[in-house]
């Protein structure tokens, strides 16, 4: 999506200290404001949810699917997969 210039929101569901020690540039944390702000949002919106491994990701976006979200998408392997196969300056942890 990046490559292709495509907009999305790409929200961190790690914890503030886990993004301490790596972050996806671009990325929001998902903090009660940035949630708050996805549930006003059109439920069209292109969203990707990102995290360590890719599980908590993927509880997220399911939960935001029950809110009647229909673009949603899970970076597979979180982190850990963006560090070993898009960035590897993102650190692992």
């Amino acid at each position: 999506m990046r490559e292709r210039g495509e907009a999305f929101d790409l929200i961190d569901v790690r914890s503030p200290a886990e993004r301490e020690i790596a972050v996806i540039p671009g990325s929001r944390i998902l903090d009660q404001e940035t949630y708050d702000e996805l549930l006003r949002a059109d439920p069209d919106a292109r969203i990707v949810f990102t995290c360590h491994f890719g599980d908590r990701s993927r509880a997220a976006a399911e939960h935001f699917r029950q809110q009647g979200f229909t673009n949603l998408y899970n970076v597979r392997d979180g982190i850990d997969g963006w560090s070993r196969n898009v960035d590897p300056g993102v650190p692992r942890y």
